[in-house]
């Protein structure tokens, strides 16, 4: 069985990597290729790059840019953010990613979904998710967490799975830039929903909380940003401290 891995996310606008609270106030922290060879030395499993602003552009991601992150890293690379047709996934795959992160696009057109794993393997393909808490559920949101939809949390899995989504890319808004934990209920529902892998997003920050997600059912990942990008902790502390837990990562 595969251990669980620790994924370094750079969130990105402009060709910086930017950090907020629930997907607001943004601020600068650092240049992409940068703090990825940073998280990568510290002994990260894998980056996420989203590019935040390629959605609400109506422009796919940045080719130059991922391709510069992709060269400075031997570890796995997932790219997402304003990713509408096979194509676009396969310029990014062929700039280096290894896998494709897609939101907003398949929540207007579920069946992009197929089509890039159609094209490249399901392996390839990670719908993200981002909820917000509502009344005893969660209410799936689209464009950055501007806009409501249809679907929630538990329904959208379900559908997303059927159509071809290998890993499952859940974030708190609620709890996004806190540090305050992850949403544990949110990840046992969605483990419920689904039987594919999940990541856990949105409020790491420490041992405890890390910990907390990865006892979950079907969660093999957590994914850390703000933490990490202020110097709070290290991803090479990190997993020491779950290794001391009995929590085994990779390369630990």
């Amino acid at each position: 069985m595969l251990k669980p891995r620790l994924i370094a996310c750079l969130d990105v606008a402009a060709e910086r990597v930017v950090k907020g609270t629930r997907f607001e106030a943004m601020e600068p922290v650092g240049v992409p290729e940068e703090l990825a060879r940073r998280y990568q030395d510290q002994g990260a499993d894998e980056v996420v790059l989203l590019d935040i602003t390629a959605t609400r552009e109506r422009r796919s991601p940045d080719v130059a840019t991922v391709t510069r992150v992709a060269r400075a890293l031997s570890i796995p690379l997932t790219v997402g953010g304003g990713i509408v047709t096979a194509e676009q996934a396969g310029q990014i795959l062929a700039a280096g990613a290894d896998k494709i992160s897609i939101n907003t696009a398949a929540l207007q057109r579920p069946a992009l979904l197929t089509d890039v794993a159609g094209r490249y393997g399901m392996q390839a393909v990670v719908v993200a998710v981002d909820v917000r808490r509502e009344g005893p559920g969660w209410r799936v949101y689209a464009s950055g967490g501007r806009t409501t939809t249809p679907w929630t949390l538990e329904s959208w899995l379900k559908k997303a799975e059927t159509l071809g989504a290998g890993e499952v890319l859940l974030t708190s808004i609620d709890r996004d830039g806190t540090g305050q934990g992850y949403d544990i209920s949110a990840l046992e529902a969605a483990s419920r929903a689904t039987s594919r892998p999940l990541i856990a997003s949105g409020g790491g920050s420490g041992p405890d909380e890390l910990e907390r997600a990865l006892g979950v059912p079907g969660v093999t990942a957590v994914l850390l940003a703000g933490v990490l990008h202020r110097g709070e902790t290290t991803v090479m502390e990190l997993k020491r401290a779950l290794r001391d837990r009995g929590v085994i990562l990779r390369g630990a």
